[in-house]
């Protein structure tokens, strides 16, 4: 059923989401079966290079490998196994060192914020995947708990560490991002680093002990001095810098008084929906918001045309 965030883009998923990939959840715990699709003459690889995707042709498009380019991994990579389509195995490898014209003309690495508005919806979703895999494996590569060495394991579904044995799982950071309005206007809050008018939802991550209402009315309060009452979730976007999954949200302030940190956060305003729409169709002076392949368009632009 189409809700009213995103009513007007339903031909198209939030980005990063709608992976068609399938991970057979028995069978890839499965060293043997792993192994075979290894072994499998038609898998399909996408190299990746300081974690940009190798795309090729005018409207770019991934371009899958086949096995020759394993010889290209960097130093301590290997095939991160993402999931079969109609039976083929996919893979994601780091290939750090390598040059675009060593793997094809016409082909290139190019950054995962770009792609998401280029590429098809669930090639978006399969590149969301392989980035964020990629990047924890690179990040964990020693144990938490005792600090040896970690392997991986499961096709990178997992690490283990060589002395303790320890299970380590790639990680997901919860973060909440939501509406807060009051009597029919939104409060858009502009950071300190953001360039002109770009201004955004408030957001921020859940902390540890708290629910998604608790982190919603902790951070609005942190940032903007507003406290709010009625948290309803609406919808949720993974989001592959590293890894975050955002948790959208809509607040009701129980006033419009403003008091932001002067930190993090440099001014919010209140707008009504005729300003978030001219936002929206890009013909405001005063108001810019964020791209597409960000969940705070979609939040934004939902309310904007909610009633019209």
């Amino acid at each position: 059923m189409t809700t009213w965030w995103d009513a007007r883009d339903a031909d198209r998923p939030l980005a990063f989401t709608g992976n068609p990939l399938v991970r057979p959840v028995t069978e890839a715990h499965e060293a043997e079966w792993v192994q075979r699709q290894l072994d499998d003459p038609a898998g399909r690889y996408l190299a990746m290079r300081r974690l940009e995707a190798l795309v090729s042709g005018e409207e770019p498009r991934l371009a899958w490998r086949d096995a020759r380019i394993l010889g290209s991994l960097s130093e301590g990579a290997f095939p991160v196994f993402l999931g079969t389509a109609e039976g083929i195995p996919h893979f994601a490898v780091a290939v750090d060192e390598l040059e675009p014209d060593e793997v094809g003309a016409g082909s290139a690495f190019v950054d995962a914020r770009t792609l998401a508005a280029q590429l098809p919806a669930p090639e978006v979703g399969i590149l969301g995947q392989a980035r964020a895999l990629v990047d924890w494996h690179a990040r964990h590569r020693f144990c938490a708990q005792c600090g040896a060495p970690t392997e991986h394991i499961e096709g990178g579904a997992r690490r283990r560490c060589v002395r303790c044995d320890a299970r380590h799982y790639p990680r997901v950071d919860p973060s909440v991002i939501m509406l807060v309005e009051h009597e029919g206007r939104l409060l858009l809050a502009r950071r300190a680093t953001a360039p002109g008018n770009r201004r955004s939802c408030l957001a921020g991550f859940l902390e540890p002990g708290e629910s998604i209402e608790e982190a919603v009315t902790r951070e609005v309060f942190e940032e903007a001095g507003v406290t709010v009452r009625d948290v309803r979730y609406v919808t949720s976007q993974p989001w592959p810098f590293p890894s975050q999954l955002m948790i959208g949200c809509r607040s009701t302030a129980v006033s419009d008084e403003v008091h932001v940190d002067g930190t993090e956060i440099a001014s919010a305003e209140w707008f009504d929906r005729a300003e978030v729409r001219a936002a929206v169709e890009g013909r405001s002076a005063v108001l810019d918001i964020p791209g597409s392949i960000a969940i705070a368009y979609h939040l934004i632009r939902g309310w904007a045309y909610e009633q019209g």
